[in-house]
């Protein structure tokens, strides 16, 4: 057993531990020297990759384009829309000066007092001000709309309490920003697009998710719906994984961005905005890893085959080369990622305990006895389960069998939901629920006053009003469970992150 798996701390002794231990130990990421700020490391990074890649061409298949606007945007276009500044005022981080200087005492450098800005600017929480400035040179006709934009950067919230991926004060996202004719066309964009990031979420990283519009307290800054997907992690908290905006025309008027229409009138565009971070990292790592390390859905392994071979001396461990070489390359060949490892600087079972430490969803061994025998011992990630399996026809039992891991990773990870969501139609019975987390269906009278009452009662929130049904009669109206007056339908409270 690795020395990293020693210290790995129970998930049943203390959650919150347990992900930060495992974020270190697989090598994800680590604290960085600048407060709040975290290090991705490589491995970490390569998953974000796989990521971001796919999500890339999910956004190209629906007609979106990449571009890139400006880290720093000045102080005045915060100003415009005032519930957007509102809801960023207090994450913001202020440049004021553009130079530094040596101190004379010989102590290091200081901000130069004459090279004050005359209007401060603001490193991007988020780019609705900038892009919509922008914008407003793009845009003069109908026929210059739709503009379908998504840029892949960074961003800074002054967040004061941190956690590696689900909250840090600087992370990476995607952030779609568009501009349409019609209210039609915008509200069908940002419903669209949730649904892209449904698909991803399901189908890729192997996480269930709830689809649905959030209430007006928990809405975006300076939009008129914020959709939502959400996903449960395995301490029953809720993780918001993925969020569309329908933002009407606020940007545009705040902005003053006009087009003729084919009417030959001037109106103004429609818009949305759009974005997933660094933080689904945080749901992928919670949603399916166990006491023993990561467990990584196969779509989006960085390796999702490593070979290992056992040898008692070197003309052993050639002979299994040379066998190995083929295999590599038939999996290879299928479009599979694999790693051989054969460095003689760690034990197989350093190497057994590593790769499972970080998730690697099938590993491949072979000894002396298999290469006598044209076999080779499969271990699967996700059950830990070992078989030996004959080498012949090897690659294709494998691609099966990553597919077989990514449905079943998923199922577990549905099931594990479904059997945490929870009906309740009085207060008591939720303040007694809520302790053992899950998704809670309730009903609520609408009102942002009762909703502050139960998230200071109980600090649980309205995750959202779901699109779907989960159980029988949650869309038919009822009566408030706190205030009994009137309900459209139930919604989806929880405890989050």
């Amino acid at each position: 057993m690795a020395k990293e798996l020693k210290d790995l701390t129970k998930r049943s002794e203390n959650y919150s531990q347990w992900y930060n231990d495992l974020v270190v130990k697989a090598d994800l990421a680590e604290q960085s020297a600048v407060r709040g700020c975290m290090v991705i490391k490589p491995y970490g990074y390569a998953i974000w990759e796989k990521m971001q890649r796919q999500l890339d061409d999910m956004f190209k298949e629906t007609g979106h384009v990449n571009a890139y606007f400006p880290l720093l945007i000045p102080k005045s276009f915060l100003s415009r829309e005032a519930e957007h500044v509102e809801g960023f005022a207090k994450e913001c981080a202020v440049v004021t000066h553009y130079r530094l200087k040596n101190a004379e005492d010989g102590s290091g450098v200081v901000v130069d007092p004459a090279a004050k800005l005359e209007e401060e600017l603001i490193i991007r929480p988020t780019s609705e001000t900038i892009i919509w400035n922008t914008y407003k040179n793009w845009i003069q006709s109908y026929r210059d709309l739709p503009i379908l934009c998504n840029q892949w950067a960074n961003v800074f919230r002054w967040e004061m309490r941190t956690r590696l991926f689900l909250r840090t004060a600087e992370f990476l996202w995607q952030e779609g920003h568009t501009a349409h004719a019609t209210r039609e066309e915008a509200e069908e964009e940002a419903q669209r697009m949730l649904n892209v990031y449904a698909e991803f979420a399901e189908k890729y990283m192997a996480v269930p998710v709830v689809k649905g519009v959030k209430s007006a307290n928990e809405r975006f800054a300076g939009a008129l719906d914020t959709y939502t997907i959400e996903a449960m992690m395995q301490d029953g908290k809720a993780l918001q994984s993925g969020t569309s905006h329908f933002l009407g025309q606020n940007f545009a008027k705040a902005f003053d961005v006009q087009f003729v229409n084919k009417e030959n009138k001037l109106e103004y565009v429609w818009a949305t905005s759009w974005g997933v971070s660094t933080r689904l990292m945080g749901a992928l790592i919670m949603t399916h890893s166990d006491d023993n390390g990561l467990v990584l859905p196969p779509h989006l392994a960085p390796i999702q085959v490593v070979i290992v071979p056992i040898y008692k001396n070197d003309e052993q461990l050639k002979q299994i080369d040379v066998k190995v070489e083929s295999i590599v390359a038939k999996l290879k060949a299928l479009g599979i990622s694999v790693k051989y490892d054969n460095a003689d600087n760690k034990r197989p079972g350093f190497k057994f305990a590593d790769y499972e430490l970080k998730g690697v969803p099938v590993r491949l061994v072979m000894g002396a006895r298999d290469l006598e025998n044209n076999t080779m011992e499969v271990m699967r990630r996700d059950t830990l389960e070992k078989e030996t399996v004959s080498c012949d026809g090897i690659e294709t039992y494998v691609q099966n069998l990553l597919e077989e891991m990514q449905a079943n990773i998923y199922k577990k990870a549905l099931d594990y939901r479904n059997s945490h969501i929870t009906t309740v139609d009085s207060y008591d019975e939720f303040k007694k629920k809520i302790e053992e987390g899950g998704f809670i269906l309730a009903h609520w009278d609408g009102t942002t006053e009762t909703e502050e009452k139960i998230k200071e009662e109980t600090k649980a929130t309205i995750r959202c009003v779901p699109f779907e049904s989960f159980v029988p009669g949650d869309k038919e109206p009822g009566k408030c469970m706190v205030t009994g007056k009137p309900s459209a339908c139930r919604v989806i409270f929880a405890r989050s992150y």
